[in-house]
């Protein structure tokens, strides 16, 4: 199983990313894959995560509105649309796939089954 997140890089405070993570090696409609996030210095913390079963939702209440998640089963692909970035957004965005569904109790990840090299994303001021 390899998930390969892309899309970061350096924006301005109010920009947008979008990031992509490309799930090759499962049954992509049989796992829960969400975004997870570390910034520096901090624990790691849930972004969204989608399922074939149960759609899209958020690990934490604070991210809806300017962070979507969406996906695209054709291409084996989960997107997370960043808009209004702020310099506190700045992370390491990594994804990560769960067997069965999004579980939002866990907000760290800790029961997800594989997880992709993350990419960088950097908020300047």
């Amino acid at each position: 199983v390899q998930l390969q997140a892309s899309g970061g890089g350096l924006v301005q405070a109010g920009g947008s990313l979008r990031l992509s993570c490309v799930a090759s090696g499962l049954t992509f409609g049989d796992y829960g894959i969400g975004w997870f996030r570390q910034a520096p210095g901090k624990e790691r913390e849930g972004v969204a995560c989608i399922s074939s079963n149960e759609g899209s939702g958020y690990y934490v209440e604070s991210m809806k509105g300017r962070f979507t998640i969406s996906s695209d089963r054709a291409k084996n692909t989960v997107y997370l649309q960043m808009n209004s970035l702020k310099p506190e957004d700045t992370a390491v965005y990594s994804c990560a796939a769960e067997h069965g569904t999004c579980y939002y109790s866990d907000s760290m990840g800790y029961g997800m089954d594989y997880w992709g090299k993350g990419t960088l994303v950097t908020v300047s001021s």
